[in-house]
């Protein structure tokens, strides 16, 4: 991965000490890293940090720093339950041991053939729809046993999540 320091910068790169933008440029890289590998694999980092001379520990501490960052594969399909109170009172427990039996997983990991990886949310703003899950972009709420099901049929199936009306 070659970066362009002052590209990514800016007129404000004509502020910037050199150390400031090889530091800097550090969340755009991971931001490229992941959407290239879906996750920042440890082979990549060595690189961009002899790329930017800058010390692995400083790369690596500051990529934990932010949650929206991975060292491990991720799957296809992000699968988030929300588990706020909302849901919580219209059973997303059992929503997410569904999934979790039915995949065969637990909630932070990803199935061996990176197809889903299943994740908690505190909150995803749709309380009204209760209790309510997200695939990737796509907001699954109301869910009860027949919706779950469609749902993990189509992850299964590798389609798009679309539980209209239409489709019930």
């Amino acid at each position: 991965m070659s970066l362009k320091i002052n590209e990514v910068f800016g007129e404000i790169a004509n502020v910037l000490t050199d150390e400031q933008k090889q530091r800097g440029v550090l969340i755009h890289a991971f931001q490229k890293i992941q959407e290239e590998h879906n996750y920042l694999p440890q082979e990549e980092l060595d690189k961009l940090a002899v790329e930017l001379n800058v010390p692995m520990s400083f790369v690596f501490s500051t990529a934990t720093f932010y949650k929206q960052f991975y060292f491990t594969p991720r799957g296809k399909r992000i699968v988030r339950i929300c588990t706020g109170t909302a849901c919580h009172v219209r059973g997303a427990d059992k929503v997410l041991h569904s999934v979790e039996d039915e995949f065969n997983i637990k909630e932070g990991e990803t199935t061996e053939d990176l197809s889903m990886t299943l994740e908690t949310v505190g909150c995803i703003g749709c309380c009204g729809l209760a209790p309510v899950a997200t695939v990737n972009e796509d907001i699954v709420g109301e869910i009860d046993n027949t919706k779950l099901d469609m749902m993990m049929d189509k992850i299964k199936r590798d389609e798009d999540i679309n539980l209209d009306d239409d489709d019930e």
